[in-house]
């Protein structure tokens, strides 16, 4: 059977017409990827919802991809700084491929293979039983409340040496999920299989059980790469076989709000230790008696920068898409920075959005106000994203 291949633009606003089974399109709609309307008899189309990613089947994958092509590598460098800023893609050797699901299986392997060139993390873990002597601590409650006036079994708790760590489980979690992908090439399964086998006495997590919590220190350095890359995987895949048999895997992301938690990380990463602080989603009002704290028509601004009295001094707002198709800001975000920054009594705000151009500065008429539009160019490297994001904060905030 044939493998097919489709691809859509997000920004594509015709989307293509396909040939599913309705199990199919229940499957595909179910992931949110993209809108599925019935068309013609047997057909189907698919049009783009805000959200990036691919989903496939054992013939079939459909992918849309961000505006301007953006790559895999990147979009995977801003999903996991959102969430650790000190995740870096080197390990991500996406850009090499042209297909969504053996560039994620390749990063993966790549890194989880580096991460294991010292062997298998070890740690201590709690664990409790009965037994028959003493080992560690006699746990007295359990005792009492489990085994009223009985001397043997004994609860205890002790600590054990044990590979079966959350850092450990995690990973292996990612691996299972790439191996449940379909049609990966027998060579990347090969692999996966081989990694899996070396994590012997690491609890497999269930499908759909949350990640459990780990945190950074010297002693899992070298995994932290790896890590940052599973919990990408884990937070935004999903592989399943529906009851009728068929096999999907999917990869689902929301663009702007990619977009927004990386900017809001990014700024504050760029501000710590100078004077003030970032706030996100700052909850005001624009309307009523008082200041922007009480009221009755209420906001939430996505970051305010606020001196170290706590008073409002610079807004910022994230727009992954600009809001006209001219490739300029529409008259709605310059209202929405306006209603900002009269609420919070703020003189500039800066619109930063996922583009290519320079900095426009606009001034609102008979206001004080002032709206500065900062594209932030998402091809660029990491280094050079992180670069501009630290010069538009310390242009904002420390007026450089």
């Amino acid at each position: 059977m044939a493998f097919r291949y489709e691809s859509l633009d997000e920004l594509d606003a015709d989307g293509i017409e396909l040939e599913l089974c309705a199990d199919r399109a229940a499957l595909l709609e179910q992931t949110g990827l993209v809108d599925v309307r019935p068309a013609n008899a047997g057909t189907y189309r698919l049009l783009p919802n805000g959200h990036v990613g691919a989903v496939r089947f054992d013939d079939l994958q459909i992918e849309v991809a961000p505006k301007e092509r953006l790559g895999v590598a990147h979009l995977i460098f801003l999903l996991g700084y959102a969430r650790n800023p000190g995740f870096r893609p080197e390990t991500v050797t996406a850009e090499t491929y042209g297909d969504l699901w053996p560039a994620m299986a390749q990063s993966l392997i790549a890194s989880v293979e580096q991460s294991l060139t010292m062997g298998l993390l070890q740690g201590y873990r709690t664990e409790q039983e009965a037994l028959l002597t003493v080992r560690g601590r006699i746990a007295f409650d359990d005792q009492l409340r489990r085994r009223p006036g009985s001397v043997l079994p004994i609860e205890v708790r002790y600590d054990e040496f044990s590979p079966d760590i959350a850092e450990n489980q995690i990973l292996l979690a990612a691996i299972h999920l790439m191996l449940g992908v379909p049609r990966l090439q027998p060579e990347t399964r090969r692999r996966l299989l081989h990694l899996a086998a070396r994590f012997s006495g690491v609890t497999r997590l269930l499908p759909g059980t949350p990640a459990p919590a780990w945190q950074p220190s010297r002693l899992n350095d070298r995994y932290q790469s790896a890590l940052g890359l599973a919990e990408v995987l884990l937070r935004h895949s999903s592989t399943r076989v529906a009851a009728h048999g068929v096999e999907m895997s999917a990869f689902v992301v929301v663009m702007w709000e990619v977009f927004e938690d990386f900017v809001t990380v990014a700024l504050k990463e760029a501000l710590a230790g100078y004077p003030g602080y970032l706030e996100s989603q700052l909850p005001a009002y624009l309307t009523g008696d008082g200041d922007w704290t009480e009221g009755d028509v209420s906001m939430r601004v996505d970051v305010v920068h606020r001196d170290e009295r706590g008073k409002p001094d610079v807004v910022f707002d994230a727009k992954y898409k600009l809001a006209s198709s001219t490739g300029t800001y529409a008259n709605a975000d310059h209202y929405q920075m306006l209603a900002y920054c009269t609420s919070l009594q703020v003189s500039v705000a800066w619109l930063i959005y996922a583009g290519g151009s320079k900095d426009i500065r606009r001034r609102i008429k008979n206001t004080g106000v002032e709206v500065v539009a900062a594209p932030i160019n998402l091809r660029r490297t990491p280094q050079e994203i992180l670069a501009r994001v630290r010069q538009i904060a310390f242009a904002a905030v420390l007026q450089e």
